[in-house]
């Protein structure tokens, strides 16, 4: 779920990344980052973390645009991929979204400091929420200054892949493992695994009310086939405690991507701080 544009890739392609290891052996993986220090004078205001999407990586054409408006902007900046993604350890087919899950919070709570907008994008936002969720059970619910969430992909495995499979392709999950999925951001198939299915179900948050304790924006596109705009409005009636702002971008696809689309995701960033 994420394109190239050389515009916004220029600046970070050869940056190289840092690592840390999240988890303990035999599940310890090594997780690749980029960081941006905000400068003196913005050390106030909230540092951003990127969230990707699901086979996407910190080097996308959101991420790094981003990276260059915060390097314009003095504000830090955060991302970094997921095992099985981009730099990062370990192959993807063996990666869950307790993982990835795992590995957002190590991040962020190892190379960040203060407030922070947690951006995530399609199953970033998933995890952004179940970040919010996991602080504030732990207490630290203070460190989420807001999120931004682009085409929320809640719950995907199960509302989004599981729940409109084919018997045939439910028969293959259940019996080969695995089910390869085609993808119009990809030339290879996507690997949706039976592990994948199964362990997401721990994770879901349609089942109830969802709180983050911060305000929270969501840019949806009204063209975007793989996470309908009913799944956003979904979302908002879940998120009954907290202040939301619904984008609906009329022309918009899943990737929003076009400048016109990081213009609203950066004004989305900078009206929560």
């Amino acid at each position: 779920m994420n394109g190239q544009d050389p515009q916004f890739e220029l600046a970070t392609k050869s940056s190289l990344p840092q690592f840390i290891r999240v988890g303990k052996p035999p599940s310890e993986r090594r997780i690749a980052y980029l960081s941006r220090a905000a400068r003196k004078g913005q050390k106030k205001r909230p540092g951003v973390i990127w969230l990707g999407g699901f086979k996407s990586d910190m080097r996308s054409v959101k991420a790094s645009a981003l990276d260059a408006w915060a390097e314009d902007q003095g504000r830090a900046f955060l991302r970094f991929d997921y095992s099985g993604h981009g730099d990062s350890d370990g192959p993807f087919e063996e990666a869950t979204i307790g993982d990835w899950l795992e590995e957002s919070l190590a991040v962020f709570r190892s190379k960040s400091s203060g407030p922070q907008i947690l951006v995530g994008s399609s199953m970033g936002g998933w995890l952004a929420l179940l970040a919010a969720r996991a602080l504030q059970a732990s207490g630290e619910e203070k460190r989420l200054a807001g999120l931004v969430l682009i085409a929320p992909a809640v719950d995907f495995t199960e509302r989004l892949i599981w729940d409109r499979l084919s018997p045939e392709a439910k028969a293959d999950i259940e019996t080969k493992g695995v089910w390869l999925r085609q993808s119009a951001y990809s030339a290879a198939p996507y690997p949706i695994t039976r592990k994948l299915i199964e362990e997401g179900r721990q994770h879901l948050l349609f089942d109830k009310i969802i709180r983050t304790y911060c305000p929270v924006h969501i840019l949806q596109g009204l063209k975007d086939e793989d996470v309908p705009p009913a799944h956003a409005m979904a979302l908002v009636e879940h998120l009954v405690g907290d202040a939301v702002v619904l984008t609906s971008i009329k022309d918009g696809d899943h990737r929003l991507s076009r400048p016109e689309d990081i213009a609203r995701l950066i004004a989305a960033i900078e009206a929560i701080a």
